[in-house]
């Protein structure tokens, strides 16, 4: 019998907060989710009978290959309004899975393959879970970096430079501009980075 907390996945009773699962991210999702920092994911379209529950674990993977870019816990959805703000009877909006990060791994992915997964939400055994996520290591270090983004704008005004700079990194965002990244204290390491990688922005070495 199963109480308030409880029901059953793969046979298996399952109180909240203590499931194990696996979720697949959505086709184009990884690049999106490696390119800007999200505290949390969010994924509709899910069945609710499949959906883990607030304070289950989750391993977030991508496809093709299988690799586990991200952990998290699942938290609970925000109240979605009704479709029609002006009928409040009116159908609501699908419920999201919430997942907030816990650790990410999105630029340093580990395998998966040998994760059966049986569609975008899988329940997973917990030591199959803990040999996953153990596979990522200790957390790196963290470190203070310096980021920078320089535009050369024409403008008629200091004003007006800087509403044109943000017109553009709205636009074009972190896909076509580069950004440039170093550590505290050492300028000359600077980096170069579009699409969430390193990029050469030197064009004589790029004709090389």
């Amino acid at each position: 019998m199963t109480t308030d907390t409880a029901r059953r996945v793969n046979g298996a009773s399952h109180a909240e907060g203590t499931g194990t699962w696996a979720v697949l991210l959505p086709a184009g999702r990884y690049d999106a989710e490696r390119l800007v920092h999200h505290d949390t994911l969010e994924l509709t379209g899910l069945e609710d009978a499949t959906l883990p529950r607030p304070g289950d674990q989750v391993a977030v993977l991508a496809d093709e290959p299988p690799r586990l870019v991200a952990v998290g816990r699942v938290a609970a959805p925000t109240v979605r309004r009704p479709e029609d703000p002006d009928d409040p009877q009116s159908d609501r909006g699908p419920e999201a899975l919430v997942v907030a990060y816990t650790r990410r791994a999105f630029d340093e992915p580990v395998p998966a393959d040998a994760l059966a997964l049986g569609g975008p939400v899988t329940a997973l055994d917990p030591g199959t879970f803990r040999e996953l996520v153990d596979r990522l290591g200790p957390p790196p270090q963290r470190r203070s970096w310096l980021v920078s983004l320089d535009l050369p704008i024409e403008a008629d005004s200091p004003a007006e430079a800087v509403r044109l700079f943000w017109a553009y990194v709205q636009e074009l965002g972190p896909r076509e501009l580069p950004a440039f990244v170093s550590p505290s204290g050492d300028e000359l390491a600077m980096q170069a980075f579009v699409l969430g990688a390193e990029a050469n922005q030197d064009p004589e070495e790029e004709d090389d």
